[in-house]
């Protein structure tokens, strides 16, 4: 059993003797060996237990990382050098790269212990983690539900204590949607905070690289060390990195917005009564509470999904058989070759938006769907400029329902996609967002409460959070 509460404490109990680096480590890769059925992980790392002497040396006599032993599992669409980088998919199978991504490194550079790659829906698309050709990943709170996705392996092993902190992706709501069905923390920077070097594109203006934890010092501790400009990233911003931990308990009364158009028709109602009474709570604690307008939050999924899967098409046209990863048996035709290796390789989630990234790309369509998406994309962020103006922080659900039934959505992918409807404005706007554990249903499933904020301003979502994580 973890008989710590956060990282500060694990460090703590090593530096006196009543905690032993390598019996933790053992403890992950045996609780990982007894819940094998969750199928969170793609690749375990078993040698990791051969970095544990050096690394409980180094606490001990003072010259450790800030993330020294921490045991961290990676999505398996970030690359390590010289371990798989699938993606979940079958196209990738085999494929070894020879470099590992900046998010990665730093963790590495940090003393952290990575323990594992996660498993994630196929190229991190879908909201289920039912989209892999290793398998579903089951939750680990009800093991008849999903996890969510495309992150669900990252948060799955979190919330089963399969490791201490997690990495995942989020291009639409892939941290904070598994976040709030698993039950625990998971953040989505700002885009532009982290290095997206070494990540497998989705949808490159919109990925995002964000921690998962089971608290939020945890949170902000990965995050200070997986945060800074990349010059090998042309997206990463050359911004300050703030101290996460030390300003994580501000007394700041903090102006707060609940849009309307958040709080609508659709939204499951315990959902709503378990926000609202967060949002009670933070009136007694002397923040200002006011309802504010996002108009067009309504175009959010409509734009999203046209955006997204027109980059989509154009990143994973490089997935041809030709040059690296599986390809089809021999064909003299070059074409067939190709039609093949993408028809055998890919799953049917990935063909899907891949054809309908090209066709909102394709000539006499451009104009109607792809750049109009751009227009609507702009109208979004200015609605959240507006806000910010009025309000520091902007409180919503993070999902409308509780994590739902495998099976239950893979029919109706339409149905699917709309479980997105609270995230994915904050990935077209490029702010951050946290999904907050606030309790359980009545039949015990976990509800998330999302809390976004201004660019580069995590520092506030984490105040806030914490106020939460303190008062559990």
């Amino acid at each position: 059993m973890l008989n710590y509460k956060n990282h500060s404490e694990k460090i703590s109990l090593i530096k006196e003797d009543k905690l032993s680096l390598r019996e933790n480590v053992s403890f992950f890769l045996d609780n990982i060996k007894r819940n094998s059925n969750l199928n969170a992980y793609n690749f375990v790392f078993d040698d990791c237990l051969m970095q544990t002497s050096s690394i409980e040396q180094k606490i001990k006599n003072g010259s450790a990382g800030k993330l020294a032993g921490m045991v961290i599992a990676i999505k398996d669409v970030l690359a390590i050098k010289q371990q798989p980088l699938t993606c979940s998919s079958n196209i990738l199978r085999d494929f070894i790269p020879t470099y590992t991504a900046t998010a990665v490194q730093k963790l590495i550079d940090a003393d952290a212990i990575i323990i594992g790659k996660t498993n994630c829906d196929e190229f991190a698309m879908g909201s289920s983690n039912e989209n892999s050709a290793f398998g579903a990943v089951l939750n680990p709170v009800d093991k008849s539900r999903v996890p969510g996705g495309s992150s669900g392996g990252s948060a799955a092993a979190v919330a089963a204590s399969l490791c201490d902190a997690s990495l995942g992706t989020d291009t639409g709501g892939s941290i904070r949607q598994p976040a709030a069905f698993c039950g625990i923390y998971g953040l989505k920077p700002t885009y532009g905070r982290v290095s997206r070097y070494g990540l497998t594109a989705f949808a490159s203006s919109f990925d995002t690289i964000g921690p998962f934890a089971r608290n939020v010092e945890d949170i902000a501790l990965v995050l200070s060390v997986i945060s800074g400009y990349d010059e090998k990233d042309s997206t990463s911003f050359r911004t300050d990195v703030p101290d996460f931990i030390t300003k994580l308990n501000s007394i700041k009364k903090f102006r707060i917005g609940l849009p309307k158009e958040y709080f609508a028709e659709g939204l499951n109602e315990e959902i709503h009564n378990a926000i609202f009474e967060k949002v009670e709570y933070l009136k007694k604690q002397g923040f200002e509470i006011t309802e504010i307008e996002l108009p067009h939050t309504e175009y959010s999924i409509s734009a999203y999904y046209i955006l997204t899967t027109a980059e989509a098409s154009s990143n994973l046209a490089r997935f041809d058989g030709a040059r690296y990863g599986f390809r089809s048996k021999e064909d003299k035709n070059l074409l067939n070759m190709y039609v093949n290796s993408r028809s055998e390789g890919f799953g049917n989630e990935i063909k899907r938006r891949i054809m309908l990234g090209t066709y909102v790309l394709s000539s006499g369509y451009y104009d109607a769907y792809y750049r109009k998406a751009q227009k609507v994309r702009r109208l979004l962020k200015q609605d959240f400029d507006k806000a910010f103006e009025k309000v520091d922080l902007i409180l919503t659900p993070t999902t409308p329902t509780t994590a739902f039934k495998i099976g239950e959505k893979t029919s109706d992918p339409l149905e699917m996609y709309l479980g997105d409807i609270y995230t994915t404005s904050a990935n077209l706007a490029g702010i951050p967002g946290i999904n907050i554990p606030i309790g359980k249903d009545k039949q015990g499933l976990p509800i998330g409460m999302q809390v976004m904020a201004n660019q580069f301003d995590e520092v506030t979502l984490l105040s806030v959070a914490q106020i939460f994580n303190l008062s559990e």
